[in-house]
């Protein structure tokens, strides 16, 4: 009864995990290694071939990759499928007097016969934690939203630069670079793009180029609909992570810190009016280079808070939007989400 039970869930796995087909089973030579009292190895070559890749092989690492437990006893019986795209499945059989259990993956069917009535039983096998490396590359993205600081307040004390936060976008594409340092501590570094806009409160508001820098037009001979500046920044950033979570071995259910300098140069820079005409009309638009008028580098500090798959970032920069002497002291701030 055993053996029919076994050879049935061993034939049905084997189908249903792998897509297996039938293949003869020709006479193959053994090799047997014995070790301590009962100890025994026992591998099937069928060709002298084979025999020269084994002898290359690395014990240790064959008894690694059957996964043993150490309170496992009786016959294991191994069978490594090689599939034509180079990946492999192992089967692995154990037989320990009244029990046999058969392993795909992490797919298990015991057949347990040591009562009056045999039971069987499908398992599936926790999965196993990976180590974590040393050094990793991954990609993220940001997305916030921007306003400024002008001589120590929000632009919502200066009138003509008060922004509004909805439509005040902070977009960014970072490739990051992270070395573990210890358990739960890294170094992280980065390179990126940043989309600064600041859209305008008062959409009447023009932003141009004038013979002293920077100046606002109010337009009182068309109906605005949206007034806006924007900016974008080749940025590089570096930033130490605190995993508190990995600290205490709770993986990621635990906060996450991260501070740290950046310094971005300067790609371009426009301002874009978008307007109908008092008459009626459709909408139109103006656009302006303003990029001479902007500060060509920008340098700041960063921080980030998560938990779990939640992350938090802010941004202030230290030097000014505009030039000294240009147009107003605005130094950008923004704070949004991590992807």
């Amino acid at each position: 009864m055993k053996k029919n039970l076994f050879t049935l869930c061993f034939l049905a796995i084997a189908h249903l995990a792998l897509g297996m087909q039938q293949e003869n089973i020709t006479s193959k030579d053994s090799v047997i290694v014995e070790f301590g009292a009962s100890g025994k190895i026992i591998m099937m070559v069928d060709n002298k071939e084979d025999f020269e890749k084994l002898k290359a092989m690395d014990v240790n690492q064959i008894i690694r990759e059957l996964d043993l437990e150490l309170n496992e006893t009786g016959e294991l019986t191994v069978v490594e499928i090689k599939h034509k795209d180079g990946n492999k499945e192992i089967i692995r059989v154990l037989e320990d007097g009244p029990e046999t259990k058969v392993s795909v993956g992490r797919w298990r069917v015991v057949v347990d016969e040591s009562g009056r009535n045999t039971q069987i039983k499908v398992e599936t096998v926790p999965k196993t934690k990976r180590d974590e490396p040393e050094f990793r590359t991954y990609f993220n993205a940001d997305l916030g939203i921007n306003n400024y600081f002008i001589n120590g307040d929000l632009s919502g004390g200066e009138v003509d630069y008060a922004v509004k936060g909805w439509g005040s976008w902070n977009v960014g594409i970072n490739w990051m670079a992270s070395q573990r340092l210890r358990k739960g501590a890294y170094w992280d570094f980065g390179l990126g793009v940043q989309w600064y806009n600041f859209k305008f409160e008062n959409r009447d508001n023009q932003v141009v180029n004038g013979p002293d820098g920077i100046e606002i037009l109010e337009r009182n001979d068309v109906n605005g609909f949206k007034s806006k500046i924007s900016a974008s920044y080749l940025t590089a950033l570096t930033l130490f992570r605190w995993d508190f979570g990995k600290m205490n071995d709770n993986d990621r259910d635990g906060l996450r810190v991260a501070i740290g300098p950046y310094a971005g140069y300067r790609l371009g820079g426009r301002s874009k009016f978008v307007y109908r005409e008092l008459q009626g009309s459709g909408r139109k638009k103006e656009k302006e280079a303003i990029g001479s008028s902007l500060n060509n580098f920008r340098y700041g500090l960063r921080g980030e808070i998560g938990f779990r798959s939640v992350t938090f970032f802010t941004s202030y920069d230290f030097n000014a939007l505009i030039q000294k002497d240009w147009g107003p002291s605005l130094h950008p701030i923004a704070f949004g989400l991590v992807f």
